[in-house]
């Protein structure tokens, strides 16, 4: 699942006939989007749907102007999220926001930094290394290591969910 300490809010302004923008190479996946319509002053916020590769090399008019109701994400080495219809300023959005997943940070030896993880995860991450290690170095431990770290993660994973109510 989404690892939620790891979503954050990306703002990117929008340009006139540009579709395609520029995204962090850290990010995973984009899990909401939308644009908004500053432009007014009453910032109108719309949601955007996201389209496969195939569906939007379906489209016949790449160019066409109107508000974006779609975004394709291109997960390249430099990934790219592309907007249609293309962005027109002038009347219509000026902003997209989206929400994404991002690389968690590696911990560094020098100065002590510690992996980028919220504390309650810290006894499943030292038995999944433990775990790890173990099949490398001590396949014997193992037996008594996994399930420690299986029931750690279970814990763990069972404290990162949402608390907002869903509806259908």
């Amino acid at each position: 699942g989404v690892n939620l300490w790891a979503v954050d809010l990306v703002t990117t302004p929008l340009v006139t006939d540009q579709a395609t923008y520029p995204v962090d190479p850290n990010t995973v996946t984009i899990l909401d989007a939308y644009v908004v319509n500053d432009q007014t002053g009453e910032n109108i916020d719309r949601i955007i749907l996201p389209v496969s590769r195939t569906e939007y090399a379906s489209y016949p008019n790449k160019e066409q102007q109107g508000f974006p109701t779609v975004y394709w994400f291109d997960r390249l080495l430099n990934p790219t999220v592309t907007l249609w219809p293309v962005p027109n300023v002038n009347n219509g959005p000026s902003t997209l926001k989206y929400y994404r997943v991002r690389q968690l940070q590696d911990s560094v030896l020098q100065n002590g930094t510690q992996v980028e993880i919220p504390y309650l995860w810290m006894e499943a991450f030292a038995y999944g290394l433990a775990q790890r290690l173990a099949t490398i170095w001590a396949p014997d431990k193992l037996v008594i290591i996994k399930p420690m770290a299986d029931e750690s993660y279970q814990i763990a994973a069972a404290q990162n969910i949402e608390t907002a109510q869903q509806y259908i």
